[in-house]
């Protein structure tokens, strides 16, 4: 039956890979992959020469029209993403609309997840979570996330890129010094590692750096909004930490929506 197929595939380790998976691969007339150099990779070792087309979030509007024509023609359609689940953190979302609107079936093949494995290993609440995708890298975007992550009264979970990992949980640590956190990287690889610990203890553990495919899940906490008094708090912490004052109430201002003249006037009164 003419459909649009969403094939999870392995996150590292290839047995992963279900039977189900490789059927549909192979039945498949069009194989649509985020990159084809490594999808091609996963079809050859499992001996499956199919028609492949590259579909990735710079080109996804026009291979989604694509799709579509192929769809129209009666042909199959299967998307792939470099690893996991297609359209979670990963280009689908787009394809799996415009398909639905004109009219045709959309089928999971169920696989691999990273941040539901991670989840599920965490030993941190999973009865109730929410999955916020990439840690953005813009200063502003990151701080609103983690302020509204330490106040979420669900478990948190998000993906982390390694360069950008020591600089996420500095911001962890400076807003909550005793939230739980799980590091999970390398699922299902050679080098899978499970770290959880308080801020301090996982950037102590991680001082030199981390490499590899990152999920970070954050225990959920109480709704409440920080104090003035913790601001203050934190404006010392960072005083100590080898910044001027006016910066550091600056920053603390931006990170908790208090005033940065009145942490400023409250550290000259009390110095």
């Amino acid at each position: 039956m003419t459909k649009l197929y969403l094939v999870s595939t392995p996150i590292g380790n290839l047995e992963d890979i279900s039977y189900r998976a490789i059927s549909t691969l192979n039945k498949a007339d069009i194989i649509a992959a985020e990159d084809t150099r490594r999808t091609g990779l996963l079809l050859k070792n499992f001996e499956i020469n199919n028609q492949m087309i590259s579909y990735h979030k710079f080109n996804e509007r026009k291979q989604t029209e694509k799709i579509i024509q192929y769809l129209k023609k009666e042909k199959s359609v299967a998307l792939v993403s470099d690893a996991g689940t297609p359209a979670i953190s990963d280009p689908g979302y787009l394809l799996v609309q415009q398909v639905i609107k004109e009219g045709f079936e959309v089928s999971a093949i169920p696989g691999p997840c990273a941040f539901i494995s991670a989840l599920a290993m965490s030993g941190l609440d999973t009865n109730s979570f929410t999955f916020f995708g990439f840690m953005p890298k813009q200063s502003g975007k990151k701080r609103d996330l983690i302020t509204e992550m330490l106040n979420h009264t669900k478990t948190s979970v998000f993906y982390q890129s390694p360069h950008d990992f020591l600089d996420t949980i500095k911001r962890i640590h400076q807003l909550d010094t005793n939230k739980k956190i799980v590091v999970v990287r390398e699922i299902t690889k050679v080098f899978e590692e499970r770290k959880e610990g308080t801020p301090a203890e996982i950037l102590s553990y991680f001082a030199e750096g981390i490499k590899g495919e990152i999920t970070v899940i954050l225990a959920k906490g109480l709704e409440k909004k920080l104090s003035f008094t913790d601001g203050a708090d934190m404006v010392e912490q960072l005083i100590k930490e080898g910044k001027y004052v006016k910066e550091a109430c600056k920053e603390v201002a931006e990170q908790t929506g208090l005033s940065q003249r009145e942490l400023y006037q409250h550290h000259i009164k009390s110095s």
